[in-house]
């Protein structure tokens, strides 16, 4: 039986506008323990910002606490829809080399789903998938 997206993501993710800071993307991945926020701007999705973004994009560089967050988001977005098959957004993963994809639906955001979702799903006894479905370290 074939998967699909909505049966994997997670509803309602995390967002931010493009013209706030790093550092309240930050406090927002803190106090929602997510690592990953999906960029809006104008009420559009622009792109995704990790927490490894902040790591690579702003503190190796020298950047600074108060950069805007558009200036550190990942590369092209690339999305999924709801209906696409748990393959297809695996496919699209591996495609473009990425771990996490937005979700959309008639040009909404409808929720976000992330390659450990896809494990838990796909194959709960795998590493990825005992990694992905434990509590988060404090």
């Amino acid at each position: 039986m074939t998967q699909t997206v909505a049966e994997c993501m997670t509803p309602s993710p995390t967002t931010i506008e493009a013209t706030r800071s790093v550092r309240d993307v930050a406090e927002l991945m803190a106090s929602g323990d997510v690592g990953a926020v999906v960029v809006v701007e104008n009420s559009e999705v622009t792109g995704i910002v990790t927490d490894r973004d902040l790591v690579v994009r702003v503190l190796a560089t020298g950047g600074s606490p108060e950069d805007v967050v558009r200036q550190v988001v990942s590369g092209t977005l690339v999305t999924v829809k709801p209906d696409d098959s748990a393959e297809q957004a695996a496919q699209v993963m591996r495609d473009n080399a990425v771990r996490r994809v937005p979700v959309m639906q008639a040009g909404e955001l409808v929720g976000i789903v992330a390659l450990g979702d896809l494990a838990i799903e796909r194959d709960p006894r795998s590493a990825l998938a005992d990694i992905s479905a434990e509590e988060p370290n404090t």
